[in-house]
């Protein structure tokens, strides 16, 4: 299942490289399959192409959770929590801190 998406995603893709929409879905996917790495790697293409595609920010900082990079998810915390206030985006701000404050949280 899984697989099919995939393929349909990165056909997207190769038809438009920018497309944000199928870069965050396919990264999504990839994060479902346990390979992290291809996610962030996507994750990060996206933020490169769109800076304020706000909600990558929260997935991304998730991700480098999963593989264990604490220090880069709490510095993409942050840089979404700047860019939700600049955009005055409430719920995304919340969701950001909460997530960064759960994080800090388990570190101490």
């Amino acid at each position: 299942m899984h697989t099919n998406r995939i393929h349909r995603l990165e056909s997207m893709i190769v038809e438009n490289p920018r497309d944000t929409f199928a870069l965050f879905a396919l990264a999504k996917e990839y994060e479902k399959t346990n390979n992290y790495i291809k996610s962030v790697e996507l994750f990060e293409r996206l933020l490169v192409i769109d800076s304020n595609y706000l909600g990558a920010y929260y997935h991304l900082a998730k991700t480098y959770e999963q593989i264990g990079e604490v220090k880069k998810a709490l510095n993409i915390y942050e840089t979404g929590i700047s860019l939700a206030i600049e955009q005055n985006n409430t719920h995304t701000l919340s969701e950001l801190r909460n997530a960064k404050m759960n994080l800090e949280i388990e570190l101490s």
